[in-house]
């Protein structure tokens, strides 16, 4: 269980996709009683605000390969920054989108505040999708399908370079698990990188229970921990209807508990993020509800 200050940031970034309405998502956890949760374990809880994002209406994408890098990278500058200096206070930070974008700019900060002492990081990226192309490989442009690439090293040099070390999380202590949507090049980007992979076919086989054992094994061995980037999308649509890309098949609500709770027993958890969550497209905010209930297993929210 997380033993310090957890220190909310939101993210309302919807420049990295191609759907309007996840930047609502850090007023929709808000409203779904995150703060309240956190207080019920007995966690001091600072709400550290919102990172200012550029509004899309108002600029023109320069690269159809990459539409608002710029303006992206700016937004996860910030970030990186807003979580590098709660980690130098001790306190844990959670992570809240906005589009999957956002994610280089907390793992950024992450990896570079460890980086100083001379540590590396691990990463377990929860998704449907790969989010592992790059400028040169994406069919949509969108740049919410790159910064898993970014992070290890590949793609625009503007998001692989925003943390002090790059590549920001070494490929072998990188996993990505339930994806079960890729491009067709981005297979041959994923299968280049050498990245761990657990499919939902993974887990319809091993478990969740497994999988994550495994997972766990892989990024936290020989590193300071792990941090946990989840998309929301990668649980089924019937748990976490309002997301961004939803695809059927997804982990079930148990299922991702699951995943959350072997992360918070694991005691090497080093920040969480919840990202693509879609008001517009939700039902009473039950998305944001669910994610709160899932930020609080991770949190270390037990039955006994």
């Amino acid at each position: 269980m997380i033993d310090r200050k957890v220190c909310l940031v939101g993210v309302p970034m919807d420049l990295g996709g191609g759907r309007r309405g996840v930047d609502m998502g850090p007023s929709a956890i808000r409203i779904a009683g995150l703060e309240e949760g956190v207080r019920s374990l007995g966690l001091e809880f600072e709400d550290s605000g919102n990172i200012p994002v550029a509004e899309p209406a108002s600029r023109t994408p320069r690269n159809p390969k990459a539409r608002f890098l710029d303006e992206i990278a700016e937004c996860c500058g910030r970030l990186r920054d807003k979580v590098g200096g709660i980690l130098a206070r001790g306190a844990f930070p959670v992570v809240v989108g906005g589009d999957h974008s956002i994610a280089c700019g907390t793992i950024a900060g992450i990896s570079s505040h460890y980086h100083q002492e001379g540590r590396k990081i691990g990463l377990i990226w929860f998704d449907a999708h790969g989010d592992m192309n790059t400028p040169e490989s994406t069919e949509s442009g969108n740049v919410h399908g790159m910064p898993l690439a970014a992070c290890i090293g590949r793609g625009a040099p503007e998001l692989v370079r925003l943390g002090a070390r790059v590549p920001m999380v070494d490929v072998q202590k990188a996993v990505l698990i339930g994806v079960r949507t890729i491009d067709p090049r981005e297979k041959q980007e994923i299968k280049a990188s050498g990245i761990h992979v657990f499919t939902l076919k993974d887990i319809d086989m091993h478990g969740v229970h497994k999988v994550m054992k495994m997972a766990i094994e892989i990024a936290g061995a020989g590193t300071a921990g792990f941090h946990l980037s989840f998309d929301m999308d990668g649980t089924d649509p019937s748990v976490a209807p309002g997301v961004g890309t939803p695809v059927y098949g997804g982990t079930t609500l148990r299922e991702s508990h699951l995943i959350m709770e072997h992360a918070a027993e694991s005691g090497k958890l080093l920040g969480l993020e919840l990202t693509e969550i879609n008001p517009i497209l939700d039902n009473q905010n039950a998305t944001a509800k669910v994610a709160v209930e899932l930020a609080l297993s991770a949190l270390g929210k037990a039955v006994l």
